[in-house]
């Protein structure tokens, strides 16, 4: 993987003010600040996370605060750095290097200002569970209201009704009379949504000169549908809507599930239809 970096930055937290700047190209990246001690130290663990990230994606990325302090993203540093920084994947610049970053880390204490808080412990045991039976949101009758609605236009009145198409087992967009989505200025036969055997919603251009795009891309192969895909065909623009019960871009349930509730676990769509035993 290479990258190419050309950014000077800065932040203010708690009335401490760093500023920097980011450089470099290919795989070997250069980061000067000018106060480390908002990054915490180089030992903790939001940092030996980046730096195993960037060892699996072939890239360094130096940090220099008045001199060099460490390398992150390096195949296999040596024992004693690894005993400083915690982690193989940071190499420390010098002896000197280290005895700052040593300061640093117990100036920064185990909280640092640019580093989210740890997730909270449950108050309760979560080990001694029942047993999770499947359930699934595959719906091979293809429910949840699949549909395409418009847009609305630059400028909608109040009242204004967005239409609504709903979606069956094939839908033909186009300019066509005796097409189900009706659109003027459109190809006869536009592009085309089929309700796929996966129980999904795939979108096909038939004009290959004047393709459908897809979240601004163009539809050169058969495009998945989610809820809140935007389609635009000519001038129109339409986005899918599936009741997140039956979409299969979320867990089961959606949010109807909660956020940070147990999803529970769904069977492969070959399961279904067999007896439970």
């Amino acid at each position: 993987m290479e990258v190419d970096a050309d950014l000077d930055f800065s932040v203010t937290v708690d009335g401490h003010e760093m500023s920097g700047s980011l450089r470099g190209t290919g795989s070997d990246l250069d980061l000067e600040v000018s106060d480390p001690r908002l990054l915490g130290g180089s030992g903790t663990a939001l940092a030996r996370s980046v730096a195993a990230k960037l060892a699996a994606r072939g890239i360094r990325l130096t940090i220099s605060a008045d001199g060099p302090l460490v390398t992150l993203g390096v195949s296999r540093a040596g024992f004693w750095q690894r005993r400083i920084t915690g982690s193989p994947h940071i190499a420390v610049a010098s002896p000197a290097a280290a005895l700052r970053i040593v300061r640093l880390r117990r100036r920064a204490g185990k909280a640092t200002p640019l580093v989210p808080s740890a997730t909270p412990l449950p108050l309760l045991p979560t080990v001694l569970r029942r047993q999770r039976h499947p359930t699934t949101t595959h719906d091979p009758d293809g429910g949840g209201y699949p549909r395409l609605v418009m847009a609305p236009g630059p400028h909608p009145h109040p009242g204004d009704h967005q239409p609504v198409y709903l979606l069956g087992s094939l839908s033909l967009l186009g300019s066509d009379p005796e097409g189900d989505i009706v659109l003027p200025g459109l190809s006869a036969r536009h592009a085309t949504v089929r309700h796929t055997d996966d129980d999904e919603f795939e979108v096909t251009s038939v004009d290959p000169d004047d393709p459908v795009r897809v979240n601004g891309a163009p539809a050169l192969a058969p495009a998945l549908l989610r809820t809140g895909t935007r389609i635009e065909a000519g001038e129109w623009t339409l986005s899918f809507y599936r009741e997140e019960w039956a979409d299969h871009g979320r867990p089961y349930g959606g949010r109807i599930g909660g956020e940070l509730g147990r999803q529970r676990p769904q069977p492969t769509r070959d399961e279904i239809g067999r007896p439970r035993r």
